[in-house]
């Protein structure tokens, strides 16, 4: 399952996701809004933890959300296309799988997920019924069927059992798999260069202006005249009940 890429053409592929990742991801925190975001957080925890500027309460906003956003953003925009990119096989046309590798004797199905911590008991069944979907739509192939779930980061390796189909790969491990290159997940990281760096001021510049929008906004909203958190309203906002 070989296809070479040298180091030039690895960089300018990573350039390039890189450059989608910071699109998406500066988008997504430009248009972002404080409330939405506050409905999702746990005001009793801001309280409990002494929580008492209306700064320390948006940067941690910020923070998680963007945490977790960060997560998937990169899934999509940057491991996906690279895996994509550096198999042997072809995009594939079947619900839950990202890549097929097909040769004369078997075919491989192959799921890119971006670390295992993302794939819960409920995902991996839901996986596990689209893959045998796909092996029984291949039966009249009479080809060995490979069923894979391929994670971008991490250690974890494991085998198929009498209740799911599919063996799970992550890091070095299925870099390799993908690729045939043992090195490869060393060179993807390498091929980062100084990106990071460039795109780094201009997403500083919208957490700055996300700080100050959201601060300006629970200031109006949450704060008492002399400046205060009004913990009432803003457990209200978050977890009272709302008029039908």
């Amino acid at each position: 399952m070989s296809r070479c890429i040298d180091n030039k053409n690895l960089e300018i592929l990573v350039q390039q996701c890189l450059d989608e990742f910071y699109r998406r991801r500066i988008e997504k925190l430009d248009g972002l809004k404080l409330k939405d975001a506050l409905k999702r957080k746990n005001p009793y925890l801001f309280r409990a933890i002494g929580m008492a500027e209306a700064s320390e309460i948006v940067e941690q906003l910020l923070a998680a959300y963007m945490s977790s956003s960060d997560e998937g953003i990169f899934g999509d925009a940057f491991f996906e296309p690279v895996a994509k990119h550096v198999s042997a096989g072809k995009v594939s046309p079947s619900e839950g799988v990202d890549i097929a590798i097909e040769t004369s004797a078997s075919y491989t199905a192959i799921a890119v997920k971006s670390g295992p911590s993302v794939f819960n008991a409920q995902s991996k069944r839901r996986q596990n019924d689209e893959f045998m979907a796909v092996r029984s739509r291949l039966l009249k192939l009479h080809k060995r069927f490979e069923a894979v779930v391929g994670y971008c980061y991490g250690c974890k390796v494991s085998r198929t059992s009498s209740s799911r189909i599919f063996i799970e790969l992550a890091g070095q491990t299925f870099w390799q798999k993908l690729t045939g290159d043992s090195e490869f997940y060393l060179r993807l990281m390498a091929a980062m260069k100084d990106a990071p760096l460039r795109h780094k001021a201009k997403f500083q510049e919208s957490w700055s202006n996300a700080v100050n929008r959201f601060t300006r906004d629970f200031t109006c909203e949450f704060c008492c005249p002399d400046g205060a958190i009004d913990w009432e309203k803003l457990v209200t906002f978050n977890s009272g009940c709302k008029d039908s």
